[in-house]
């Protein structure tokens, strides 16, 4: 019987560890290398026996179409040589040693022994070329537990006797320092607790506050039961939203309300001598922030044994998160044609590199889930909502430079970006086409007509914007078309022009 699945989220506190405590935790996570490694060995030893049989081979000649056919040949086979996740617990009874023992207890041993067998398992599907051993230098920097009743585990006081917390780990018992006047910890704290995890991150030096004498700091990451506290400023919106994100662009349209297109990372502009004063303010702080990583003349330290860490400002990782925030107060229902980023990298490298449209996408899917809300990624092929048309129901292929939409039915001319968010948002899971009603569009077309004029606004006064947007220059104009006293006139190559 499955076990029922319970909505989780993470909680973080540092620990108050002191010199005799970091030296019996480097001792416990040095026996977790070793018992991870040799359970990493394990796994690979029987997935190469498993490859090695002929019945292998057997497996893989099935056709992709006999699933049922396939997927018991390779169980047969997995159950036949052991490579299991099951298997490998029954392994690290054995493998866990008398001196490893002393430091991890059973339920540690086989959470290493999953996490050993998921990274082989990436092998065997073809997700990843091989599974990588811990060396000395890089270490294991988080262990975990299965459950929070016994070894690793948190336990907290309850409030008339003091409201303390401790993470207790074998003779280990590390106070945590927990600031009860934040909402968030406070908050999370108040939840069961499914497990702990500790994790040792490397702070700048060993002088660092809270650092042992490795420059180790140490916290402990709460598994909790339950939905993460939402902060007043960051309220969910109940409205359908539909994106069409560009190299550098984003084009936001809900159902309902203001439609917006706006520049991916503005403060990023191409200005040649604000670039060069941003990107010297970022090698600064990160200078700054990262004095070990690099030698007496300021040089970048070459990677050796040791890993170099890097370490992102508050911040830089706010700036990241703020419009994924915008998006969310919108609303969480949000719909979006699925994207190849990679090979946007190789078309659009620069404007790709300064946006990064990959990670907000990234940050909005992990935003929405927190919410309880859905991120729908919808098939570019078939969907193609930059060449459908809702007025006549026909697909008409454009070219990229052509940035506005216009059909002969008389939709348009309207923005083609805010025209594919709009569709998207309108978009029927059932059958990827959007379901809309001409009706819905008279109103819509004034929304996105609006988020047009901003732009537009905004050249005129003198302000770089993407050519994407169709506004490329100071001084444009929106298409005279749009007026409806002036239906004669269309907007081609950035000159207004006659019909017909």
């Amino acid at each position: 019987m499955k076990k029922s699945k319970t909505p989780t989220f993470l909680l973080e506190l540092p620990l108050r560890v002191d010199a005799g405590q970091a030296k019996r935790l480097r001792a416990h996570f040095e026996a977790a290398r070793c018992l991870y490694n040799a359970l990493l060995g394990e796994a690979m030893k029987r997935l190469r026996q498993m490859r090695a049989d002929p019945a292998w081979q057997e497996a893989r000649a099935i056709p992709q179409a006999q699933k049922q056919e396939r997927k018991e040949a390779f169980s047969r086979l997995r159950h036949a040589h052991g490579f299991s996740e099951y298997a490998l617990h029954e392994f690290v009874k054995t493998a866990n040693c008398s001196w490893i023992a002393e430091h991890l207890d059973s339920m540690v041993a086989q959470t290493l022994a999953t996490r050993a067998y998921q990274a082989v398992n990436r092998v065997c599907r073809g997700l990843a070329k091989h599974a990588r051993f811990k060396s000395k230098g890089r270490g294991l920097d988080s262990v975990e537990n299965k459950w929070n009743r016994s070894g690793l585990r948190f336990v907290l006081q309850p409030p008339e006797e003091g409201d303390q917390g401790w993470l207790i780990w074998g003779k280990c018992r590390l106070p945590a320092l927990i600031d009860w006047d934040d909402p968030v910890v406070c908050h999370g704290l108040r939840h069961p607790i499914k497990y702990a995890r500790l994790v040792r991150r490397k702070a700048s030096s060993p002088n660092a506050q809270g650092a042992d004498v490795q420059g180790y700091r140490y916290c402990v990451q709460l598994i909790l039961q339950g939905t993460p506290h939402q902060k007043p400023k960051h309220t969910v919106g109940k409205h359908v939203i539909g994106l069409d994100l560009g190299p550098s662009t984003i084009a936001i349209v809900p159902r309902e309300g203001e439609a917006r297109l706006s520049p991916l990372c503005e403060e990023l502009k191409p200005d040649t001598r604000a670039k060069r004063r941003l990107e010297r303010k970022l090698d600064r702080q990160r200078r700054a922030n990262n004095p070990g990583n690099y030698d007496e003349k300021g040089r970048v330290k070459k990677r050796g044994k040791q890993r170099l860490v890097w370490h992102d400002s508050k911040g830089y990782r706010a700036t990241r998160r703020r419009l994924a925030h915008e998006i969310i107060r919108i609303g969480n229902d949000i719909r979006i044609e699925k994207i190849s980023y990679r090979a946007w990298q190789k078309q659009f490298g620069k404007s790709v590199g300064r946006s990064a449209p990959g990670m907000l996408i990234d940050h909005l899917r992990r935003t929405v889930a927190s919410t309880g809300g859905t991120l729908h990624e919808f098939p570019t092929r078939s969907t193609k909502l930059s060449q459908y048309c809702h007025g006549c129901k026909t697909y008409v292929k454009k070219p990229l430079s052509q940035r506005w939409h216009e059909c002969a039915c008389g939709t348009g001319p309207v923005q083609r970006d805010l025209y594919s968010a709009w569709l998207a948002a309108h978009l029927d899971p059932a059958n990827n086409i959007p379901s809309i009603a001409q009706d819905s569009w008279e109103g819509a077309d004034l929304r996105l007509r609006a988020a047009v004029e901003a732009l537009v606004q905004r050249a005129n006064e003198g302000q770089v914007l993407p050519r994407s947007v169709g506004v490329p220059r100071a001084g444009a104009r929106l298409p005279q078309s749009l007026d409806p006293n002036q239906l004669g006139l269309v907007y081609r190559r950035g000159r207004l022009a006659a019909l017909g």
